[in-house]
This record gives C-alpha cells, sequence and structure tokens, in this order.
C-alpha cells in the first residue's frame, strides 16, 4: 500500500525548519554540542547536516531524475561534508540558512512535479539502484522525521544521569 501523497509530504517539509527554529533558537551550548559519543552528531552538526542536504541532496537529485532518468546514476550524496571547516555562524544563521534555502526547494519542487506521473519517474541511486522520484520525496520527508527524533533524543541523554530512577520510564534514555 503506498500512503505517499505530494502535498502531505510538502506539508512536513514546509514545518521542519519552522519546528527547527523554534525549538533549538536561544538554547545554550551544553543542549547545542552534545552527542552521544565518537562518531555521533549534536543537533548544531545535524542542522548543518539538514542544510548541506538541502544544497547537495534533494533538489539536485530530482532535478537529475528529470534530465537523465535511469540513463545513469545520480552523483553520490556525501553525508559527512557538513562536518568540514568552515560553517562559523550561530545556531540562528544556520536555521534562517536552512529556513531559506528549505522553501526554496519547496517552490522548485512544485514547479517541477506538475502532475502525478512525475512522481513514478525513476533514477539510478549510486548504492540501491533503481528509485522513484516518489521514493526520493518520501524519504525526504522522513529524513526530516529522522533527525528531529536524532536531535531530541541526544538532548535528552544530557540528562540521563540526573533523572535518577525516573529513567526506567523514560524510553527515549533506554535507546
Amino acid at each position: 500500500m503506498v500512503n505517499f501523497r505530494l502535498d502531505e509530504a510538502i506539508e512536513v517539509l514546509e514545518r521542519t525548519p519552522i519546528l527547527l527554529k523554534s525549538f533549538l533558537t536561544g538554547l545554550s551550548n551544553g543542549w547545542l554540542q552534545g552527542n552521544e559519543g565518537e562518531g555521533t552528531w549534536n543537533a548544531t552538526e545535524v542542522v548543518d547536516h539538514l542544510i548541506e542536504a538541502e544544497k547537495t541532496n534533494w533538489l539536485p537529485r530530482l532535478q537529475f531524475i528529470l534530465n537523465e532518468g535511469t540513463a545513469k546514476p545520480f552523483p553520490a550524496f556525501d553525508r559527512n561534508a557538513h562536518l568540514l571547516p568552515g560553517r562559523e555562524q550561530s545556531m540562528e544563521e544556520k536555521l534562517d540558512e536552512f529556513a531559506r534555502i528549505r522553501n526554496e526547494n519547496i517552490t522548485k519542487l512544485k514547479e517541477l512535479v506538475t502532475n502525478e506521473e512525475l512522481l513514478e519517474l525513476s533514477g539510478i541511486h549510486p548504492e540501491f539502484g533503481e528509485a522513484k522520484i516518489r521514493e526520493l520525496i518520501s524519504t525526504w520527508a522522513v529524513h526530516d522525521f529522522t533527525h528531529i527524533a536524532q536531535i531530541v533524543r541526544v538532548m535528552a541523554k544530557r540528562y540521563s544521569a540526573d533523572v535518577g530512577p525516573w529513567k526506567e520510564y523514560l524510553g527515549i534514555l533506554r535507546k
């Protein structure tokens, strides 16, 4: 059963920057810089990753599928490109950049995908093989959910030792 509807995916994509701005703006570095250990990301790095994905993943891949179809694989996405030096912005600046790029990408998405038939066009993912535009956009929305959950989980773990015996009732701390 396919549950995907473009308008519903856009509802989520539009809200993610708003949610993150409301949740993360003004928080201390203790909340924004905590992580789950070596090789994991903190809230700031997750926002950087979301910005990088907006620039180099979702819309470029969509455009690639529309232009190339299955003729050749679309370029790989470097999931760690955001960890390179050079992002010396405040969290507020990062969130503003994310919102700006996301809004531009949603506008382009609406311009490019003008009918249901286009959602079934396929491209070639460099690792997974054939992937439809519908699957790409679904993944974009679920990617947001994944990283929202990651941010909340990482932030909650900061108080893992501080909640005492209530930890047993806090599922987010037992994952």
